[in-house]
């Protein structure tokens, strides 16, 4: 009986901790979940489950969007599944797409744009994971890092790289590797522009540096009107611009160099700024494929003619 007795105390003892041991492991299951929770809550990226199948809508949504991307967001997300398609970018839309319905690598991280409440587009990084079941795709989770001022900062190294920072438009770096890219990997029409100004060692001479630079300046404003939205646009030197044109007939570069004198004779009439001197001339190419070193020879020599011819003229002027 005592045998019995003392296994049954046992037994009963045996219970009580599997059950208090079970109650302590939910208890601290409980906490630790909890604490997951609030990591996640707080967490300054966004972590969201978004179901596909068998309708589309956020399972989770973390609040960090609306400190992101602004107040009301995240209501808008749970309300509307389909309002981040009216946020992203429209080139990064397709990526959306394909990121939500399978068509994308999740293995690398996905870059695309978000649009805030006050309309401006932010970027973002995310890493994807799709949900599967029964080998069908039923929703996507992730992990959205706001890279803004990442990619604004690679963005100003790289303007300051490729432009001058007198005139803001591009330097002979840029110049150089697009006149490579015509050479060597492109066959397109193209036609180049050379231009030097005429006055700008009279003006450093005479002046100073600091109103060479505005002459230098106002060339550059000047040519930037006709040419910044067609064609590329650079100093390659003190006072050398080179302008190359893609893509483009002969009679609309010589049309566009016809422009060019009209606009240099209409500013020095108007007298808004330094007087502009400026020689320049022009070739034409219908393949850039291999020409692209006598196309700038040609122009060149024109340009240098084009000089020349300025010389002589304001030695006849003054009696020289």
């Amino acid at each position: 009986m005592k045998f019995n007795k003392l296994s049954l105390d046992i037994f009963k003892r045996t219970i009580f901790t599997r059950k208090k041991r079970e109650k302590d492991y939910r208890k601290k299951g409980f906490e630790v979940q909890k604490k997951v929770f609030n990591i996640v809550e707080s967490t300054k990226d966004i972590i969201y489950c978004y179901e596909t199948n068998p309708s589309s809508k956020f399972r989770y949504l973390s609040p960090s969007i609306n400190t992101l991307l602004g107040h009301g967001v995240l209501e808008e997300a749970y309300n509307d599944p389909s309002s981040p398609f009216g946020r992203i970018h429209p080139d990064d839309f397709e990526i959306l797409n394909e990121k939500i319905y399978g068509g994308i690598d999740y293995t690398k991280p996905v870059i695309q744009r978000w649009k805030n409440i006050e309309g401006d587009f932010l970027w973002f990084e995310e890493y994807a994971t799709p949900i599967y079941e029964k080998d069908e795709l039923v929703a996507v989770q992730g992990i959205i890092r706001n890279i803004d001022e990442r990619v604004r900062f690679i963005q100003d190294i790289e303007y300051q790289m490729s432009h001058d920072p007198l005139t803001n438009i591009h330097n002979r770096q840029f110049f150089d590797n697009i006149f490579a890219k015509s050479n060597l990997d492109f066959d397109t029409p193209v036609a180049m522009i050379l231009c030097d100004l005429d006055e700008l060692k009279y003006m450093n001479d005479t002046h100073g540096h600091k109103k060479g630079d505005e002459l230098i300046k106002e060339a550059a404003n000047l040519l930037k009107r006709i040419f910044s939205d067609i064609a590329v646009l650079a100093r390659v030197g003190g006072d050398e611009f080179a302008i190359l044109l893609i893509d483009r007939s002969k009679q609309e570069v010589e049309s566009l160099c016809e422009l060019l004198m009209e606009e240099i004779l209409l500013q020095n009439d108007l007298k808004k700024g330094p007087h502009i001197s400026m020689s320049f001339g022009h070739a034409y190419r219908s393949n850039s494929k291999g020409n692209m070193d006598s196309l700038f020879m040609e122009a060149d020599q024109k340009m240098f003619q084009d000089k020349r011819r300025r010389k002589e003229q304001k030695l006849v002027r003054t009696g020289r």
